[in-house]
């Protein structure tokens, strides 16, 4: 079933996305991610311009995290009060990045910052998933019982000044560290297509110190905003949104979050974030390889 792609200017296999976009929404039910982290890369790696993945997979991130919020609201698993703040410091880094997107583009660096961006953060957080996933089923494993870890915010962020209490998160911070991480998330959101949950969640539990209970959940939330921000930004001024991209990719990521959000119910997770790690991993190792390799044609002309 081939489908042109007018922005990306070439035909695929629209079933393919329409596969691929439902193993992202999967992965954004199961862990609060996007997706778009993975969407990215792969879309990449057919064929589409990294410009216009990145660009079109912000919007199929935006559907997937409709459908995953509405399913953790359910289960009273979003902290709404914490979540506006994100929101807030994100709407600003994606304006952030909507200036270093087309700083890179008029320089014609985009692309290789893209796959940069992503070698280096997907082999990090991979790296940590995979470990951290491992320490937690050697316990078991052996039989031993887990100790129970101490769940505090990271003494920098006890620092700040202007402290809040968040009672659903049940932390007591400064809004300051919740709007800094939203802003981070907002500037990668638009240079790479992510919406952020692979940094966002870790940090949330490790850094904020929030309750497991909402932070998928949360993090679903913040990255619904931006995303739709991102989009719109994208639109009027990159214009590398794939409306027919987007669209096949909308088709199976809202349905694949709902299996997901069922799957995170049943599964472990220690072996759901050690399967994620080890595809994380193999992406990051992939698009090292093809930025490290000697083309088959070292000068050739692309249609833009």
């Amino acid at each position: 079933m081939d489908v042109y792609l007018p922005i990306a200017n070439l035909s695929v296999n629209g079933l393919f996305i329409v596969m691929l976009g439902f193993g992202t929404g999967i992965l954004s039910g199961i862990f609060g991610v996007g997706g778009g982290f993975l969407t990215t890369p792969l879309l990449i790696f057919y064929g589409i311009p990294p410009t216009v993945a990145a660009a079109s997979a912000a919007t199929q991130v935006t559907g997937a995290s409709v459908s995953g919020v509405f399913g953790h609201m359910r289960n009273k698993g979003v902290d709404f009060q914490i979540g506006a703040v994100m929101v807030g410091g994100g709407l600003c880094g994606a304006l952030i990045g909507a200036g270093l997107f087309s700083l890179l583009q008029a320089i014609g660096q985009i692309d290789v910052v893209i796959n940069l961006l992503y070698v280096l953060l997907l082999g990090t957080i991979g790296w940590l998933m995979m470990r951290e996933a491992l320490a937690e089923l050697k316990p078991a494993r052996f039989g031993s019982k887990k100790r129970a870890a101490k769940r505090r915010h990271h003494p920098m962020i006890a620092a700040l000044p202007y402290r809040m209490r968040f009672y659903a998160s049940g932390i007591y911070v400064s809004p300051l560290a919740p709007a800094l991480l939203g802003l981070v998330v907002g500037i990668l959101t638009m240079l790479m297509g992510v919406g952020g949950g692979f940094m966002m969640v870790p940090a949330m539990l490790y850094i904020l110190g929030m309750s497991a209970r909402v932070v998928v959940g949360t993090s679903l939330f913040n990255i619904l905003f931006i995303t739709m921000l991102v989009t719109m930004v994208h639109s009027f001024t990159t214009h590398a949104v794939d409306i027919v991209l987007a669209g096949l990719l909308l088709v199976g990521s809202v349905t694949g979050a709902q299996y997901g959000t069922r799957i995170a119910q049943v599964a472990k997770p220690e072996v759901l974030r050690l399967i994620l790690a080890s595809i994380v991993l193999a992406i990051a190792l992939r698009m090292a390889y093809g930025l490290t390799i000697r083309p088959d044609e070292v000068y050739s002309v692309v249609p833009l």
